[in-house]
């Protein structure tokens, strides 16, 4: 036991730090070595870039009825001119729509993706941790919510709650933590007996203080991979959503531009410069998402190197 009390730890900041910088060397890492982690993270930094300058690069109002030069409502335009991809049958301009689109597509998807991550994240660790009735209870929940079709209870939570973004959010952070969850709570349940942790014990360690300092760095390479994962599940569910017609009217996204589209039956007339676009770029975020997840996998299985 005398051997036990002279054991010295490092401090609360310093084993935090030291965790977060190996997941981040590695993290960094990947990128350079595998060329479809790069891929993704490329895609993904040249939707920020569009959403975040989108209101530079819009050449209309998204939303504004245009007329042409005669002040006939300037409908169905072939892509040309002052429309780079054309217009609407309500006579508003495509591109600025899909560019547009690009940040309400992005503050879905980051902001459902950083809820589903925190909740698995936080209730993986306390269930993995704290076990018995604890980790029975939290479990229970997590198969009710992937007892419930997801879609189906998305749609009614948007058309009790007024359609939304932020009701889409909630769906989809009601639902989807449990994967994460568990996978987290998995590794939790390998790491909660390792000697590092024992030694913290000994030194009189609180359980709250070992699960956030000690064990969290640890099962911050999961999070990320099912944080990029959550993005493109996110926006997906936000284009299905608007393109049934329980998404925010208020507002224009990828999804409510191909609900337009089916509306107006832009497939019949040959628009496919309207509905092609955004279903595109639905296809590459999902995609740059599942590129990030296959090349961050090295992370945490390195045995895939081989």
């Amino acid at each position: 036991m005398q051997h036990a009390d002279n054991i010295a730890l490092p401090s609360r900041s310093a084993r935090l730090g030291a965790g977060i910088a190996r997941w981040a060397k590695g993290a960094t890492a990947i990128p350079r070595r595998d060329p479809f982690a790069f891929a993704g993270l490329v895609l993904y930094f040249a939707f920020v870039l569009i959403a975040i300058f989108a209101h530079s690069l819009i050449t209309h109002e998204p939303r504004e009825i245009l007329f042409d030069t005669n002040y006939d409502l300037a409908r169905n335009l072939a892509p040309g001119g002052d429309h780079i991809l054309g217009t609407t049958y309500s006579g508003r301009d495509i591109y600025s729509q899909l560019v547009m689109g690009t940040r309400g597509a992005l503050v879905v998807g980051v902001t459902a993706a950083v809820c589903v991550v925190s909740i698995g994240t936080v209730i993986g660790l306390i269930s993995g941790y704290f076990g018995g009735v604890t980790d029975t209870i939290l479990m229970r929940l997590a198969d009710i919510a992937l007892g419930i079709p997801f879609l189906p209870f998305v749609i009614v939570l948007a058309a009790f709650l007024n359609p939304s973004q932020w009701n889409v959010v909630l769906g989809i952070a009601l639902l989807l933590w449990p994967q994460s969850a568990r996978v987290i709570r998995a590794q939790v349940m390998s790491l909660r007996e390792r000697a590092f942790i024992e030694a913290a014990r000994v030194t009189g360690a609180g359980p709250w203080r070992i699960l956030f300092v000690h064990i969290a760095p640890n099962v911050l390479s999961l999070s990320f991979l099912y944080a990029s994962i959550a993005v493109g599940w996110a926006i997906l569910t936000e284009a299905s959503i608007s393109f049934l017609g329980f998404g925010p009217s208020d507002s224009v996204t990828w999804g409510y531009m191909l609900q337009d589209a089916y509306a107006s039956q832009a497939l019949g007339r040959g628009q496919y410069y309207w509905f092609v676009p955004p279903g595109l770029c639905i296809i590459a975020v999902v995609v740059a998402g599942f590129l990030i997840s296959r090349g961050y996998e090295e992370i945490l299985f390195p045995k895939l190197k081989d």
